[in-house]
């Protein structure tokens, strides 16, 4: 009895070190020869996992343009609140690096808030898989523990297609999100095709600011046309 229960025990351990060294964050595989000028294009966020902190919320778009020297970069759009109470499209712009050409699928991607309220940086940006046509997951790691896991990651699902995915897929998809160790922990992404402000919204900007809205100078000239009693103080972010 006492070699049976060594034995079951010596069999869970192991499945745990198994476990744990599939999560190490360098053996994750990436998309094999990825290719730049079939990945170019429109994609649309239909899941996420969110970082820590802040990260677009939902419409989340991205267009990828290749140049004719190879390099990609990306324009892109989501919502995202701000303060915890400013609803606004945020724009953002990107450029991707290759650091080993042997390995084109794991970019380095900087990144620019196109507005001075929103973030600035750069992410790893590893294409996990796609098929060009219909699906992309994307997995950055912002922070590593001690043995190699992510502590502080994020991903996303994309899709060609706001709509979603045909079920086949769906099952590529789920594997995948488990190959990565973020089974369990993606939330889908609203698609309503508008980054417009609700109508009769407190917060709605001057239409004089331009279509996106975005720029911190156009929401304080909103705060002046609005009536004294819809005035609020600005607030310090935590």
């Amino acid at each position: 009895m006492d070699f049976q229960i060594f034995a079951l025990l010596m069999v869970f351990v192991a499945c745990v070190e198994q476990g744990l060294a599939s999560c190490v964050v360098e053996s994750f595989t990436v998309k094999q020869d990825f290719d730049p000028g079939r990945y170019a294009g429109k994609w649309y966020a239909l899941q996420k996992k969110d970082p820590e902190g802040l990260f677009l919320q939902d419409n989340i778009s991205a267009e990828y343009t290749v140049g004719d020297d190879g390099s990609m970069v990306a324009s892109s759009r989501g919502r995202v609140t701000l303060f915890g109470f400013w609803v606004v499209c945020a724009d953002m712009a990107a450029q991707y690096s290759v650091p080993d050409p042997g390995n084109p699928g794991k970019m380095f991607m900087n990144y620019q808030g196109l507005a001075s309220y929103l973030s600035s940086g750069g992410d790893n940006y590893w294409i996990i898989d796609t098929d060009y046509d219909n699906y992309a997951i994307t997995y950055a790691c912002r922070t590593l523990k001690d043995d190699g896991s992510c502590e502080d990651g994020y991903a996303l699902i994309f899709s060609r297609n706001p709509r979603g995915l045909p079920p086949a897929i769906q099952r590529v998809v789920r594997q995948k999100q488990e190959e990565i160790c973020m089974a369990g922990q993606f939330q889908p992404v609203l698609q309503s095709g508008t980054h417009q402000q609700f109508k009769n919204n407190p917060f709605q900007f001057s239409h004089k600011c331009g279509k996106s809205y975005t720029t911190l100078p156009c929401f304080y000239r909103s705060l002046l046309n609005w009536p004294s009693t819809n005035r609020i103080k600005q607030r310090r972010p935590t």
